[in-house]
């Protein structure tokens, strides 16, 4: 499994942990409150929907309720699909939400841990965090390499650009100190808008926020 795919699996089951959802409802919240996946198509999410099916991680139930007069015989739409996690596939999120290896710590797969954060043990949140701190600290000190090798070679506008990305990089790092500095204090961390690390998914702070009102009529 890809590392990409490996990363919709966990938000998969772990969105499901939370309440059975049809494959729209379920892509809508993937978009708007895991902002990671803003790219992801439904050509992406239903192969890993079936996948996790066959696994024996989900159940797919089919049917409208009783006074849903889109399900009379004349209505052209069709009934959804509805997802439901399996008490094995909530051993499976257990399992992938006690993993602390490389790959929790890199960009991607990172903010989608964060997210799950509130159903991760602490001292899984500790590892993680501090795995994250070490991979953006040795990134930064090859960033920092970098430019004073070339910094004599580049353009100004080049130049300003590295700038930023290291000060990107350094503001994340301060973040996770005081997150790890919440952590082995065992107070909660708050975080306002503006404090937001600039890896942080937009989804983090309002990740139980109720979806748009758009029209849910596709599986």
């Amino acid at each position: 499994m890809s590392r990409r795919s490996g990363v919709l699996e966990f938000a998969v089951l772990g969105l499901l942990r939370e309440s059975p959802m049809h494959g729209y409802e379920l892509r809508k919240r993937l978009n708007t409150s895991l902002g990671v996946f803003r790219a992801f198509s439904y050509g992406s999410l239903y192969p890993c929907l079936k996948t996790l099916v066959q696994q024996g991680w989900l159940t797919e139930e089919t049917g409208h309720s009783p006074d849903d007069p889109r399900a009379t015989p004349l209505s052209n739409r069709r009934a959804k699909i509805v997802y439901r996690l399996t008490a094995d596939g909530k051993e499976r999120f257990e399992e992938l939400l006690g993993q602390t290896g490389p790959d929790a710590w890199e960009d991607e797969h990172f903010g989608v841990r964060f997210a799950f954060f509130g159903q991760t043990s602490r001292d899984v949140r500790m590892r993680v965090l501090e795995g994250r701190r070490s991979r953006l600290e040795e990134r930064l000190a090859k960033m920092r390499a970098s430019m004073a090798r070339t910094r004599e070679k580049l353009d100004a506008y080049t130049l300003e650009l590295q700038r930023h990305g290291m000060e990107s990089v350094e503001r994340e790092v301060r973040w996770l100190n005081e997150l790890i500095e919440s952590e082995r204090e065992g107070r909660p961390h708050r975080a306002s808008p503006q404090d937001r690390a600039p890896g942080e998914p937009d989804g983090i702070q309002g990740r139980h926020r109720a979806g748009s009102s758009e029209d849910d009529t596709t599986t």
